[in-house]
């Protein structure tokens, strides 16, 4: 097993595909975009089935998510999910994407063997999205969305974030728009991991501010009070079920106790934290010929240095180097 020194052990893999990405969000990274990794730097589609395969095979890992940036730009994505769907044990396989080419892409995905997707979301506001994200993608959004659920992969779940001062006027026209095409909604504070370094816990909506502006409009009760284990989102029944919504306050409300998640960055760095300021390099010992049970060591000795939580609160917090866009959400 991945367990570290505190009993916790790592079964979710989130595993970064590619650090590109073909929208500009405000807090991932500038208007001008990052200089993105080189492609040898890159793990190759082989490099990650074997390392998922060690993972699922030898390391009693049960859930792969695929990141990037954005994984949909990763042209072997597809033979990568149809590689991860034949292991035994097999595992959920899940994609977090911003949409865009998800209306082409989802069918096939979904004969690969992915499970569902996790869809970026954060306005129904053409003006606002391009002011969020540099570009004018929104109708590319919503289409993958309605490709998404056409094709079976469910339940459909949406991302947003919310920022003051630029779409936190959304909350409640976002989760009824969310409920009329039957989409699970999940609200996620505003993180420190943008590249300019510019976040500010005054511009980050908090999750009490979320779940206040939402109450207003709709009846929320906690779903299975005292259930929630490792899920990042504490999740609420409105005007009484069964449609939720969910609240990820990562910031202001941390899961790190409960943590079972473990990240390999599109380079083949183990992060155990996305505000982890170490990493430990699987790509450099494969490439030199190590075998899988020399891997699956190295696996395991990162994972049991991982810290008791991410300090965000802690005066010697510091943000890492890298941004979102290259570890992976």
């Amino acid at each position: 097993m991945l367990q570290d020194s505190f009993g916790r052990v790592a079964t979710d893999l989130r595993v970064s595909l590619t650090d590109r990405c073909n929208l500009r969000c405000t807090y991932c990274m500038p208007p001008e975009g990052l200089e993105w990794l080189p492609k040898p730097e890159l793990l190759t589609a082989a490099e990650i089935a074997r390392l998922v395969a060690i993972g699922v095979e030898r390391l009693g890992i049960t859930e792969v998510r695929y990141t990037g940036g954005e994984p949909l730009l990763r042209r072997e994505l597809t033979e990568i999910v149809t590689r991860t769907a034949a292991l035994r044990p097999r595992p959920q396989i899940s994609l977090t994407t911003n949409g865009i080419g998800l209306a082409r892409l989802a069918g096939p995905l979904k004969d690969a063997g992915l499970d569902r997707v996790n869809v970026s979301l954060d306005t129904l506001d053409a003006g606002v999205f391009v002011r969020l994200a540099h570009r004018d993608r929104l109708p590319d959004v919503l289409a993958g969305l309605e490709g998404a659920a056409a094709a079976g992969l469910l339940p459909v779940k949406i991302n947003a974030v919310l920022m003051r001062g630029v779409n936190e006027h959304e909350a409640v026209p976002l989760l009824s728009w969310c409920l009329e095409r039957d989409y699970e909604l999940r609200f996620i504070e505003q993180m420190p991991l943008d590249a300019q370094h510019g976040w500010s816990r005054a511009d980050m909506v908090t999750a009490d501010e979320i779940l206040g502006m939402l109450s207003r409009e709709f009846d929320l009760t906690p779903a299975d009070p005292g259930e929630r284990g490792s899920a990042p989102a504490e999740l609420f029944l409105i005007d009484g079920g069964p449609a939720r919504v969910g609240v990820i306050g990562s910031v202001t409300r941390p899961f790190c106790g409960a943590c079972d998640r473990v990240r390999l960055t599109a380079d083949g760095q183990v992060r155990n934290c996305l505000f982890a300021t170490e990493e430990s390099d699987l790509r450099g010992a494969m490439r030199a010929g190590a075998t899988d049970d020399e891997l699956a060591e190295r696996w395991r000795v990162a994972v049991r240095r991982k810290r008791a939580g991410h300090g965000i609160d802690d005066p010697s917090f510091l943000q890492p180097a890298r941004p979102m866009s290259a570890i992976g959400g």
